[in-house]
């Protein structure tokens, strides 16, 4: 069964520009724009985010996905259209009403970690406790739980000129996190970092997620980044979505030109998973070793190396849902 939709968009644009109002009264004709003097940074947007999943925005720089994510919290006032937040449409909310939503169900990670120098880890991560209201003894119990959570307990009388980048991050991560968001909000967190640690934060962010379940916007313009992290992705280009698919259905059936060579050099191993290649289960398949089904092809292709044929593929409830086998990913990693 399709989880509901946590968040839904419908016909958003983001003009800027002298006269933007007045040109979107009574509807937006694309067909007006060139000469307008206007700027579309984002152009009629529909997509819809489901609970629990984490939906990746990506495109090339200037392609309005930042913008984007902006209009879905109204950080950016959206020039048109409806965005939906459990129900409620977020564009007829007053900014007390914006405001109360943001501290208490939406958490958000920027690229820049924008933490306070003079505050402690500790302080940090219960700053968006304290404007809440919520007394010292419970925001800071709230706190250690969420800075053990991202894995830095002992660092908590740190203060941010004493951490790694990658440690930061962790902090910020923790901060969003202390109010226990339904929404969370990721514009290229990890852009800044190294790629050694930049790849442990991935990890660390996967691992957040099996342990949370959050439903999260995520966005990069790094399609090796949103194919690792994505249940659904959304391209963007000059402020459109282009395509919205899983990953697998964008590297092997990608809707245009554009999408196809944005995706032309990615490794199919990497995104198709091993429940699209398993097949029905032959004989006993109890004894033999096993992968997820959720996998990639190229996580389970070291598993072969022992000369095993077949991998018992499951779901994950310990299941039997089908076989790999060998030959089948061959095939995927010799068409690269």
């Amino acid at each position: 069964m399709t989880p509901t939709p946590k968040l839904i968009c419908r016909n958003v644009w983001k003009l800027f520009g002298s006269g933007a109002d007045a040109f979107a009264r009574g509807g937006i004709d694309a067909s007006r724009l060139p000469g307008s003097g206007l700027v579309a940074a984002v152009r009629d947007v529909n997509l819809e985010v489901r609970e629990g999943e984490i939906f990746v925005i990506m495109g090339l720089s200037g392609s309005g996905k930042s913008t984007l994510v902006r209009c879905l919290s109204r950080l950016v006032e959206p020039t048109a259209g409806e965005i939906l937040f459990n129900g409620e449409n977020l564009l007829a909310a007053d900014e007390k009403r914006m405001i109360e939503i943001r501290r208490h169900q939406m958490g958000m990670v920027f690229q820049h970690f924008a933490l306070l120098p003079h505050l402690s880890v500790l302080a940090n991560v219960a700053f968006p406790l304290e404007v809440q209201g919520v007394p010292r003894d419970k925001r800071e119990a709230r706190a250690r739980e969420m800075i053990e959570l991202v894995g830095l307990a002992g660092r908590e009388t740190a203060f941010p000129r004493e951490l790694s980048g990658g440690q930061q991050q962790r902090v910020g991560i923790a901060r969003s996190l202390a109010v226990e968001p339904e929404l969370w909000f990721l514009d290229e967190p990890f852009s800044a970092l190294d790629p050694l640690i930049r790849r442990e934060m991935q990890d660390e962010f996967l691992r957040l997620q099996s342990v949370l379940r959050k439903t999260i916007v995520f966005i990069t313009h790094d399609f090796d980044e949103a194919i690792r992290l994505a249940d659904r992705i959304a391209i963007m280009k000059d402020g459109a979505i282009v395509q919205c698919d899983t990953p697998e259905a964008l590297v092997l059936d990608p809707a245009t030109d554009y999408v196809a060579e944005f995706t032309r050099n990615v490794p199919r191993a990497k995104v198709i998973r091993v429940r699209s290649l398993m097949r029905a289960v032959e004989g006993d398949a109890t004894g033999s070793a096993f992968i997820i089904d959720t996998a990639r092809i190229a996580e389970a292709a070291p598993l072969f190396d022992g000369g095993a044929t077949t991998l018992r593929v499951v779901d994950a409830g310990g299941g039997t849902v089908g076989q790999l086998h060998r030959e089948d990913v061959v095939d995927v990693l010799m068409r690269g």
